[in-house]
């Protein structure tokens, strides 16, 4: 059902990738597309948010950019402030007057997860006001199955998606281009997410 209407939106996408963290992939999730139709990401949205029910949490923070939205209509959909996390030379910070009370339970809301390396960057900016974060959430979780997080996933689906480290992509030995979709450039060492795939990496 997820996965349908997220084809249906065009977000699965199927080439040859540099994701931002250096890694090859045959594969790539463009969440901004399902942005494009309101009605659909409102649909896969609430997916997260009944996997969220039960989970006690006060306000939901989405790393720039592709989190932004993603955190809004989790807002709409639970009743909880939304805020935003964007890079400022180079690091993770909370700007535009947003702050964390102390001690509020946050929950962090991504597009999609690859290896959590942006959500772990916005949980300090989160400790470091004094709040405390107990899950993370996302559209598609696409960690690989040795890749562990310290906080529970609440994903509206788990895609299992392949990554091949340059020497060893199969898609480059077929002579198959590699483009860059996300928003940051790869080997940057901030990378970790972009507007649509974890943006690679994150």
């Amino acid at each position: 059902m997820v996965l349908d209407t997220l084809k249906e939106a065009g977000v699965i996408l199927d080439g040859h990738f540099l994701l931002s963290s250096g890694l090859h992939s045959g594969r790539y999730c463009q969440c901004a597309k399902l942005f494009e139709r309101p009605q659909l990401a409102r649909q896969v949205v609430a997916e997260v948010a009944e996997a969220l029910k039960g989970v006690d949490f006060d306000v939901i923070v989405g790393p720039a950019m592709g989190g932004i939205i993603a955190a809004y209509e989790l807002s709409a959909q639970t009743g909880k402030p939304n805020c935003f996390a964007e890079r400022a030379d180079g690091q993770m910070t909370l700007r535009r007057g947003f702050a964390i009370p102390p001690g509020a339970r946050a929950l962090i809301m991504e597009d999609v997860i690859t290896t959590g390396k942006s959500s772990m960057e916005v949980r300090r900016v989160i400790e470091e006001q004094g709040g405390a974060v107990v899950a993370l959430a996302c559209i598609v979780d696409r960690r690989a199955a040795d890749e562990e997080t310290s906080l529970p996933v609440y994903a509206a689906i788990k895609l299992s998606i392949p990554t091949y480290r340059p020497e060893d992509c199969p898609l480059c030995g077929s002579g198959i281009p590699a483009v860059k979709p996300g928003s940051r450039t790869a080997g940057d060492p901030a990378s970790g997410h972009g507007a649509g795939d974890i943006a690679p990496g994150a």
